[in-house]
């Protein structure tokens, strides 16, 4: 596997790279001869990446993008590890879990080819931003295959029962206006906008409450699968963390007429 550390500008090999701006950190996916197709390797090395910013205190948003003008064309079939398919599914799946629980705000930057593993790995991150020149299948029927990476799951709860069954029966190529138009996508912009819109959006959430805002994030996906006493009681634990993290800084900041600086951490005391 490959991962490394860089500036925006480095060159390199590896699979995965992490640059760092400030609290935003950017993952790129790095295989643009193949449209971002990932290898097992490469797979494991996203979720090693996810894994070291998570507890990186210094970053509070990342953003997930593809080199080249593509983000991801899903698995590299030509490049299949030498073990039993079921294990290197699971594999797969640990990282698909890692990017649905990555506890920062996680915005996938979309140009290019977005298909099958490749376009679920887009939905899994809280929002997703796409140029207008996006394309978009569920491709694995092409391949012979059936929907993985967490397709099965989400797009029912995203676009209902029937249309999700037509875009993974079918593995038709739908453009990004499509996509917007089946709410598969968070926001649609002019492929010279994207750098930009992304940028200040990755600002605007790192100067948010960010264990507030991902802890709604989580309620709200929850919350398609629990009753209102269980959304309730776990909006209550929810709000509990947040009256000891960066709610006293909203307090002081609004009785002080001023903007608040939140800073994620935890307010009470440790014991000596």
């Amino acid at each position: 596997m490959s991962i490394e550390s860089v500036t925006p500008t480095t060159a390199t090999e590896s699979d995965v790279l992490i640059s760092r701006d400030g609290a935003i950190a950017t993952i790129t996916l790095n295989r643009p001869a193949r449209r971002n197709a990932m290898t097992l390797d490469a797979w494991i090395a996203l979720r090693e990446a996810l894994g070291e910013l998570a507890l990186d205190d210094a970053t509070r948003v990342v953003v997930l993008t593809g080199a080249g003008g593509d983000f991801c064309s899903g698995a590299d079939l030509d490049k299949r590890a030498p073990m039993h398919p079921l294990d290197r599914m699971r594999q797969i799946n640990a990282t698909a879990v890692a990017v649905a629980e990555f506890p920062k705000p996680l915005i996938a930057k979309v140009r290019g080819y977005a298909v099958g593993a490749g376009w679920n790995l887009a939905l899994l991150c809280d929002l997703l931003i796409a140029s207008r020149d996006a394309q978009f299948s569920q491709i694995f029927a092409r391949r012979g295959l059936s929907v993985d990476f967490g397709g099965s799951w989400l797009l029912p709860r995203m676009v209902g029962l029937h249309r999700a069954k037509r875009l993974v029966m079918l593995a038709e190529m739908i453009d990004a206006e499509q996509a917007d138009a089946l709410g598969l996508v968070g926001e649609l912009v002019d492929p010279e906008e994207l750098d930009g819109t992304v940028a200040r959006l990755a600002v605007r959430l790192a100067a948010s409450p960010t264990v507030a805002v991902m802890q709604s994030a989580r309620l709200i996906e929850d919350g398609t699968a629990s009753s209102l006493r269980e959304a309730l009681e776990n909006e209550a634990r929810a709000q509990a963390i947040n009256f000891a993290t960066d709610a006293p800084a909203a307090v002081r900041a609004f009785v002080e007429k001023r903007p608040p600086a939140f800073s994620g951490q935890w307010q009470v005391p440790q014991p000596t």
